[in-house]
């Protein structure tokens, strides 16, 4: 595991120790997961569990109507 050096402000080391405080977990642990979250390149569990959640959300087709017609694509 790497170790990384960050300089922060002052009142963002405050609110930091805050943060992962009230989340009950190290420092380190708490800016590990901050930045594990932003590098992530798939959607958290709780937005995959909010899909089909919406009983009346109309489908694609319903929502598509009155847009007319895409432009002629070309081909590669």
């Amino acid at each position: 595991m790497a170790q990384v050096t960050i300089y922060l402000e002052d009142d963002v080391v405050d609110k930091m120790k805050s943060a992962a405080k009230e989340s009950s977990i190290s420092q380190s642990k708490w800016v590990s997961n901050l930045i594990r979250n932003k590098v992530s390149t798939q959607w958290p569990d709780s937005v995959k569990n909010l899909a089909g959640s919406w009983a009346d959300m109309p489908d694609a087709e319903i929502l598509r109507e009155g847009f007319g017609q895409d432009a002629p694509r070309e081909s590669f």
